[in-house]
């Protein structure tokens, strides 16, 4: 295996890492942002107002987002499988 193969293989993981990744990523964000508007506007000023709402929105964001996550990972792992002859050269 050379270095440029060991290269690749990483290179794609960690984006395979952030677009998966993204979409609850982005859920969390905006959830938060729209709660601590909330707050802002209405002057409350407790911390663990965001936690719930954003586990409820990841919790949703997981069963819109996990067929297509898992597709992807396990595209990447049989492709990675079918090609393990030419990494062990």
């Amino acid at each position: 295996m050379s270095q440029d193969q060991v290269i690749d293989i990483t290179r794609r993981a960690l984006f395979l890492i952030i677009e998966c990744s993204a979409p609850l990523l982005l859920i969390s964000l905006v959830v938060g942002l729209v709660i601590s508007i909330f707050q802002t506007i209405t002057s409350i000023q407790e911390q663990t107002l965001t936690f719930v709402p954003k586990i409820i929105a990841v919790f949703f964001g997981i069963i819109i987002f996990g067929s297509w996550i898992m597709t992807n990972l396990t595209d990447y792992v049989t492709e990675l499988w079918s090609n393990f002859n030419a990494y062990i050269k």
